[in-house]
C-alpha cells in the first residue's frame, strides 16, 4: 500500500495563475499544482537550497527533488510546445496568515461568509479589498456580524487571510481568474458579480436567494481558465507521510 502524501507547506499563494503564449491560440493546458509552484519559486526565485527549501515546505529533499523536477519540464512542455500553463490544486496547506484583530468564535453548524466591504456596500475590485465584513450564518438566519481588516494583504494573500478566518464563501464584486483559483484551493465558495448592500447580499445568501456571475471576473486579470481542476485539500485528505 503506497504511503499517504504528506502536505506541503505554501508560504505565497500564487498571484498569477495562468499564462499563454500570445502569438498563437494554445489548444492544450498544462497544469502545474501549487506545491510544485513552491517549490519552483523557492528554488529559482528565492535562490534556496534544497534542504532549505525541503524545510519551508515541511517535506523531505527527495520529495522537493522529484515535484521540482516536474515542474520545470512542464515550464519546458509550455514553453517549447505554445500550451497554456495553468496553476491549481495539487497537495498542501497554507501558511497560517497573521489576522491582527479576534475574529468571533465560528460555531459548529455556523456557515461563515464574507463580504468585500466599503461603507456598507460591496466593494467591487476583490485585488485592493483593505475590509471584509463577516456574517455567521445558522438555520438561515445571521447570527453574528463582524468587520475585519485585511491589513493589506494584497491580491494574492488574500485567499489565506479568508481561509484563517474561517470563512466558507466570499461575496464580491469583480475578482480575477488566479484570485477565483486561489478561493477554489482554499476550499471557499464564491459568489461574485454582486452590488450593493453587503447586508442585504448576506441576508439574501442566508435565504438562498442571492442572485450572482458564476462568470463574474476583472478583465484586467487576464486569461480565462477554460477546464475544471481536481484540488485536493490536506482536511480533505489527511496527509501525512512523505
Amino acid at each position: 500500500m503506497p504511503r499517504p502524501c504528506r502536505c506541503r507547506k505554501i508560504e505565497h499563494l500564487p498571484v498569477y495563475r495562468s499564462f499563454s503564449p500570445d502569438d498563437t491560440a494554445a489548444t492544450e493546458n498544462v497544469l502545474m499544482t501549487v506545491d510544485e509552484f513552491e517549490a519552483l519559486r523557492l528554488l529559482d526565485n528565492e535562490g534556496l537550497t534544497q534542504e532549505a527549501c525541503a524545510s519551508r515546505m515541511n517535506i523531505a529533499r527527495t520529495t522537493v527533488t522529484a515535484i521540482y523536477d516536474s515542474a520545470r519540464k512542464k515550464v519546458a512542455d509550455a514553453l517549447v510546445n505554445g500550451k497554456r500553463l495553468l496553476i491549481a490544486g495539487g497537495h498542501f496547506e497554507y501558511e497560517p496568515v497573521d489576522i491582527k484583530q479576534i475574529i468571533i468564535e465560528k460555531g459548529t453548524n455556523t456557515m461563515r461568509i464574507a463580504v468585500t466591504y466599503e461603507n456598507g456596500e460591496i466593494f467591487q475590485h476583490f485585488g485592493h479589498t483593505e475590509q471584509f465584513k463577516l456574517y455567521d450564518i445558522e438555520d438561515g438566519k445571521i447570527v453574528n456580524e463582524q468587520v475585519v481588516d485585511t491589513n493589506g494583504s494584497g491580491h494574492g494573500a488574500l485567499a489565506g487571510f479568508l481561509q484563517a478566518a474561517k470563512a466558507d464563501a466570499l461575496i464580491c464584486g469583480g475578482i480575477g481568474m488566479g484570485a477565483q483559483m486561489a478561493l477554489a484551493d482554499a476550499g471557499i465558495k464564491l459568489y461574485g458579480g454582486v452590488q450593493g448592500s453587503a447586508d442585504g447580499a448576506a441576508k439574501a445568501l442566508a435565504e438562498g436567494n442571492l442572485e450572482y456571475d458564476p462568470d463574474a471576473h476583472c478583465d484586467h486579470h487576464g486569461h480565462h481558465h477554460d477546464g475544471d481542476c481536481a484540488h485536493e485539500h490536506c482536511g480533505e485528505h489527511h496527509c501525512a507521510g512523505n
